[in-house]
């Protein structure tokens, strides 16, 4: 059971497209002052901040920003859903200026919270939810932070399916949720443009573009075993689990299986957070929340808060791909170039990549 910590984001809801994409939080002096009574805080979702991923990135920019700020945070962690609004409540409670909800599931809660405190500044990553029915949020005391995990994730795709000898490569998540799918949409995606640019057939199982194998929760669980068992034994060699540490039981079943199957991890570059499965990391998915995180607090601490929302691309660097590490040499010769290539091309629009976050 995880205790709170003070160290010092309904499945339902619809996705929102946010037109254009906000320009990154600009950076801040380090050693700037704070508001004299400026009180960061953050509400994990039911990953935690040891996840080595989602959370863990969003828990490392707040801690930054705070030294930087001169202020030390105040963190609480969630045990599941059932804890997110009262865990607001409590933040609320010890007079937080400024409260980061970390994930798409806390969306709605962090609504309700800004609605109620008007006076309190909210950053909710993910923030996605579709409050009343128009794509928007209507509080303008919250500043989202979203990420085109699409664009990196084609990226990861077209990776895989370069390095797939089997001509299969897979794919879970945590839930059907458009901040998860969004990464399975991308990477299917770059399954298929390497089809087309090498007149290929590589597979994906586990997702098909609207449904696909989810586990139910944010956790290195049994629904997280079974899930990744299921999809190794359809015989993929490139597995992608997309969900903060259900990564985590995917290795466990790529080792017991006994096969060369290569793990992609997600938000973090996973060979550098969680060393105990840097074999197994053909690249990683990367999003940029521990800087975003990081320059938007210090931005609120010197009285600069901005509601506009963020949106991470390649572009800006919000989104990017991890090295090969350790795959480096196993990888075909020139993929590198490959992505560089079409990087680039993603970047200046010649390379479509669809995302409910696109223009």
């Amino acid at each position: 059971m995880k205790k709170a910590a003070f160290s010092g984001l309904a499945l339902t809801a619809s996705a929102v497209l946010l037109a254009g994409c906000g320009s990154a939080p600009e950076e801040t002096t380090g050693g700037a002052e704070a508001e004299s009574d400026f009180l960061p805080c953050m509400i994990s979702d039911e990953g935690g901040f040891d996840d080595k991923s989602f959370n863990q990135l969003g828990y490392e920019g707040l801690l930054a920003a705070g030294e930087t700020l001169g202020v030390e945070p105040v963190t609480v962690e969630s045990n599941d859903e059932s804890e997110y609004a009262g865990n607001l409540s409590s933040l609320v409670d010890q007079n937080c200026n400024l409260i980061v909800t970390v994930g798409f599931k806390l969306a709605a809660d962090a609504n309700d919270a800004a609605e109620a405190n008007p006076d309190i500044h909210f950053v909710s990553i993910d923030e996605l939810v579709d409050v009343d029915g128009d794509g928007t949020t209507d509080q303008d005391n919250i500043k989202p932070l979203v990420y085109d995990t699409a664009q990196a994730a084609f990226l990861g795709g077209y990776a895989a399916a370069a390095y797939s000898e089997a001509g299969k490569v897979g794919t879970f998540g945590g839930a059907n949720i458009p901040t998860v799918t969004i990464f399975m949409d991308g990477f299917r995606q770059g399954v298929e443009y390497w089809n087309e640019q090498n007149d290929g057939d590589v597979q994906v199982v586990g997702w098909d573009g609207s449904d696909g194998v989810f586990t139910g929760a944010f956790a290195a669980d049994q629904g997280a075993v079974n899930a990744a068992q299921g999809i190794v034994d359809q015989g993929v060699d490139v597995l992608l689990p997309v969900g903060g540490p259900i990564y985590q039981s995917a290795a466990s079943v790529i080792r017991d299986s006994g096969r060369e199957i290569a793990l992609i991890g997600t938000d973090a570059d996973v060979y550098e957070s969680d060393p105990s499965v840097a074999d197994l990391l053909l690249t990683s998915i990367q999003k940029g929340m521990d800087i975003s995180v990081q320059e938007t607090v210090e931005q609120a601490g010197e009285g600069e808060f901005d509601a506009a929302p963020y949106v991470g691309t390649l572009e800006n660097g919000g989104v990017s791909i991890a090295p090969f590490h350790d795959f480096e040499d196993k990888v075909p010769e020139g993929l590198q170039d490959e992505l560089d290539e079409i990087s680039a091309g993603i970047i200046n629009g010649s390379i479509e990549v669809q995302s409910y976050l696109a223009e």
